[in-house]
């Protein structure tokens, strides 16, 4: 038995996937945008990076569906809850269907650290020898390649399960790519790179299955200070950086767009108020704002302790506090880039014909000023993203990120940073969440790029590759 759980950060997340899924309804009756949207996806690049930003979506969706497990009843319990006369006992541990998905690699804890592909164990134990004498060994792992009939056989079992994941992952990729190549011939010829699409896919899906399928044998990036499967810490923080980037992003939208559009159309009094105000906040450090704020949530969280019955529920009020304050602290760059667009296309010939006609303001800034200035948005909202993500693992470096129970990949390099300096030391965990890191944000900044040379209203238009 399950007790769904549901976290405000899931309500968002999924909150958000529904406003994306209107947004692709609404823009059958908008063929100029749709016609920019294409051109995105018509760029090799843009096709590729936008599989890779939803393979991560989809990660952080499975990592947002939560639940907690029912205890095991004795059997004096067992009859009380026959009979109704007692609730079920629930564990306070959260689950994910993601957690339930990568079940291998939670039951797959050693004692310390390990590195990648070892079979043994990266630091030395006490054991006591056949004559009774303690001796300092490496332990062999237990959880590693116990097939193994001695450990030369390594590299040649390495080998052969990646050989068997490839062709695994080709039989999965290939019979999807098949079908949707079918589907399409019967539609027509077609602008979009498909062919990138599919050797994209087809990458994602066999990297996919080697992950899987090696890890149930090796640990592919090592183990932790404690013995957890550090793949599956770095696959577990994906949820943090893709929420933290969005919600920080969509949370300081709204302001730099109201307050650089009024500043730059209206000027006057509404400029000077403006200016006044985002040069104020920018002249604040913002490392201090932040931290600031989330010693002032700590504080909340230890007064109010009854409000927060599980760990999970502390961490996501942390979390989405966090969101909150940097996307309150990070408006002003975009309200500045705003207001100076606006102050120029205000001043076109077909505005100051709009104004000369008696049309509204309200109709003016929709029609006029805020297309014009669309591109500026779009690209800040991708660029924003991918600045929150590497925001998280700086604040949560020095101490002020998320909680210390939630993953993330600044809480990996937080942990580890202390056993860089050691002799030899441990540069697994930190490779890990930067790999993860890099493919995101390096994704997220190409579909930018993209988006900007297809919204850009003052660039020429040039074929893209």
């Amino acid at each position: 038995m399950i007790q769904p759980v549901f976290l405000w950060s899931d309500i968002l997340i999924f909150t958000l996937v529904l406003a994306v899924v209107f947004f692709l309804w609404q823009l059958r009756r908008q063929p100029l945008t749709r016609k920019r949207w294409h051109a995105v996806f018509a760029s090799r690049i843009g096709m590729s990076s936008f599989l890779i930003i939803m393979t991560y979506v989809l990660i952080a969706l499975l990592d947002s569906i939560h639940y907690r497990e029912a205890l095991p009843t004795t059997p004096s319990t067992h009859e009380a809850v026959l009979t109704a006369s007692a609730p079920t006992a629930y564990s306070n541990e959260v689950k994910s269907l993601l957690d339930w998905l990568l079940s291998d690699l939670t039951k797959t804890k050693e004692t310390t650290y390990s590195a990648p592909f070892a079979l043994y164990s990266f630091a030395k134990e006490s054991r006591v020898d056949d004559n009774g004498q303690v001796t300092r060994v490496f332990p062999r792992l237990q959880h590693v390649a116990s097939h193994l009939l001695n450990d030369q056989q390594r590299l040649i079992d390495i080998t052969a399960h990646s050989i068997k994941a490839l062709f695994i992952g080709l039989l999965i990729a290939l019979p999807l790519v098949g079908l949707h190549w079918f589907w399409r011939r019967s539609k027509g010829p077609s602008q979009l790179p498909w062919l990138t699409a599919y050797l994209t896919i087809t990458i994602l899906i066999v990297s996919a299955t080697w992950m899987i399928l090696l890890s149930q044998h090796y640990h592919i990036f090592g183990t932790d200070k404690i013995g957890t499967d550090v793949l599956y810490q770095s696959i577990k923080s994906i949820r943090t950086g893709i929420l933290i980037g969005t919600l920080a992003t969509l949370l300081a939208l709204p302001l730099a767009i109201i307050l650089g559009i009024s500043a730059g159309y209206f000027k006057g009094w509404i400029d000077d108020a403006v200016q006044y105000l985002y040069t104020t906040l920018s002249s604040i450090p913002g490392i201090l704002l932040i931290a600031a704020s989330v010693l002032l949530i700590d504080v909340y969280i230890e007064t109010h302790a009854d409000e927060f019955t599980l760990t999970a529920l502390r961490a996501d009020f942390k979390f989405l506090a966090l969101c909150a304050i940097l996307g309150l602290t990070s408006w002003t760059g975009l309200c500045r880039l705003l207001r100076a667009e606006t102050l120029k296309v205000s001043q076109l010939d077909y505005v100051q014909a709009a104004h000369a006609f008696g049309v509204s303001h309200r109709r003016i800034i929709g029609r006029h000023i805020l297309p014009n200035v669309t591109h500026i948005v779009l690209i800040a909202l991708v660029l924003d993203f991918s600045a929150f993500v590497l925001a998280e693992a700086v604040l949560s470096y020095i101490g002020v990120g998320v909680d210390a129970s939630m993953h993330s990949w600044g809480n990996m390099i937080n942990a580890a940073r202390s056993e860089l300096s050691r002799d030899p030391f441990i540069w697994w965990p930190v490779l890990s969440a930067f790999i993860f890191m890099f493919v995101l944000v390096l994704a997220a900044n190409l579909f930018a790029d993209e988006v900007r040379h297809a919204f850009d209203p003052h660039r020429v238009k040039e074929p893209r590759v």
